[in-house]
């Protein structure tokens, strides 16, 4: 007796489920990322094979490139307490709309005489070349200094954590501005850091 062929149909798979769990976490993803905030002064570290993360919170990163030093501090409110500071120490009174802009602000170099007018700015006008000379940070006024120690403050003060710092140097700079920054640090008895380089693959042996 002959046997029944049965007759084969092509399998079909329902995507649609797999479409949703998809766009359930691209979504995910897109909302809970961080922006990256622009850099007035952009730099182009060493490179380097050692694999530790730049902390993201209590720490703050002085870039240093074209002869020029600039601050950011890790957390809004710690950038606000900061600024409170600093306006108290140098008799200059910042309105909450002022100190709420500049809490959005990342990376900034200018004399604090002319805070004021960078953070009136448009954001992309503040990234134009030329518009930020960097924090004075000269033995007659040592402006980095009092962010420095600012900012260690209010990071004690708000989050009972001592902050860390970073250094991110073009690898191009010139010893002495690397040398003004490292000595403001010594200076407030900061004798450890972390330098920012580029990650580089491990040689294999």
């Amino acid at each position: 007796m002959p046997r029944i062929k049965v007759k084969r149909t092509s399998t079909v798979t329902d995507m649609t489920a797999m479409c949703d769990v998809a766009s359930l976490l691209l979504t995910f993803f897109i909302l809970t990322a961080t922006a990256r905030q622009p850099e007035p002064l952009a730099v182009s570290t060493p490179s380097s094979t050692y694999e530790y993360k730049v902390p993201a919170e209590n720490n703050a990163v002085l870039t240093i490139g074209q002869g020029k030093v600039f601050f950011e501090v890790a957390g809004t409110k710690v950038r606000q307490r900061t600024l409170e500071l600093m306006g108290e120490q140098y008799k200059i009174a910042f309105t909450p709309d002022e100190s709420k802009k500049f809490s959005n602000i990342g990376s900034f170099g200018v004399p604090i005489q002319n805070l004021k007018s960078l953070i009136s700015m448009n954001p992309g006008d503040r990234m134009k070349p030329g518009v930020q000379p960097g924090i004075p940070s000269d033995s007659t006024d040592n402006q980095l200094n009092s962010w420095v120690l600012n900012a260690r403050k209010a990071t004690k003060e708000l989050n009972n954590q001592d902050m860390r710092i970073s250094i991110k140097g073009d690898a191009k700079e010139e010893y002495p501005i690397v040398k003004k920054v490292v000595d403001v640090l010594q200076k407030q008895k900061v004798n450890k850091f972390l330098l920012v380089t580029n990650s580089e693959a491990k040689k294999k042996k």
